[in-house]
């Protein structure tokens, strides 16, 4: 059970530094997949340094966690991801749902449960032991 969780977790950590990687690459291509249409400089400057960050620390965490069996790294992952959910359920009874919705809401919800469960599952230590 617990390889087949770090391999989840690992996995799903590259998925999202792929993912940052994109937007840091080509934010207007990556953007537009997300519905975000930047405005110049500035608004591919955001995309490019914003969303990069939220998933490489999102997935950067989980390959941390996966890779030293370690709990505690998980949770930055469930909480960056856990408010991201929480914005798309209040995008979506404040402003309505869109095509396609329910994708975004399950990967966040099962990054969500996987972090968590691998949190309760694998070891804590300290961060700054091997």
């Amino acid at each position: 059970m617990r390889l087949v969780l770090t391999a989840l977790l690992f996995v799903g950590g590259l998925f999202y530094l792929f993912m940052g990687t994109g937007f840091l690459l080509d934010p207007a291509t990556s953007g537009g997949d997300f519905g975000l249409k930047p405005d110049g400089a500035q608004g591919l400057s955001s995309i490019r340094a914003d969303l990069t960050a939220f998933f490489w620390v999102a997935g950067g965490c989980m390959i941390w966690g996966a890779w030293k069996r370690n709990g505690d790294p998980l949770l930055a992952s469930a909480a960056l991801m856990g408010v991201a959910l929480l914005g798309r359920v209040v995008s979506i009874l404040i402003d309505g749902s869109y095509a396609g919705w329910q994708a975004p809401v399950l990967v966040e919800a099962a990054t969500v449960l996987l972090c968590l469960t691998g949190w309760k599952l694998l070891p804590h230590h300290a961060l700054n032991e091997d």
